[in-house]
């Protein structure tokens, strides 16, 4: 089941082990240039230990885990932060450079850059009269 919010953020049902949990889609933003592709997510809370980045032949996969915070001494009376795993899923072209993905994550914000192959890279072709 999805439950998908007018922000972009979606929420699956799933299961893992039969047991019930929330699967969280984070919005994202994708540039191209002539040189690299560049994708934004946001996942608020997370850090480096709690993400999987993978590229399985074409599939890039996003993956982590949202931990509730807890504080020492206190019990929760009321909880609405939203915690759980996320998960998106992308086709990458043949044009990136496998090898020289990078990826960081900064303030809840995760940073792919998917540099191009040179063989991606535009040419230009001289037409010549004859």
């Amino acid at each position: 089941m999805h439950n998908c919010q007018t922000n972009g953020t979606c929420q699956t049902t799933g299961t893992n082990g039969g047991e019930q949990r929330a699967v969280y889609r984070p919005s994202v933003d994708i540039t191209n240039s002539a040189t690299e592709v560049n994708l934004v997510a946001d996942v608020p809370g997370v850090d480096e230990a709690h993400l999987d980045v993978t590229l399985d032949k074409n599939v890039l996969t996003i993956r982590g885990r949202v931990e509730p915070p807890s504080f020492e001494g206190y019990k929760p009376v009321r909880r609405e932060y939203g915690v759980g795993d996320f998960e998106r899923v992308f086709t990458v072209s043949d044009d990136v450079n496998r090898d020289a993905i990078a990826a960081s994550v900064k303030d809840g914000v995760l940073q792919l850059k998917l540099p191009k192959t040179a063989q991606s890279a535009r040419h230009k072709i001289n037409v010549v009269a004859r």
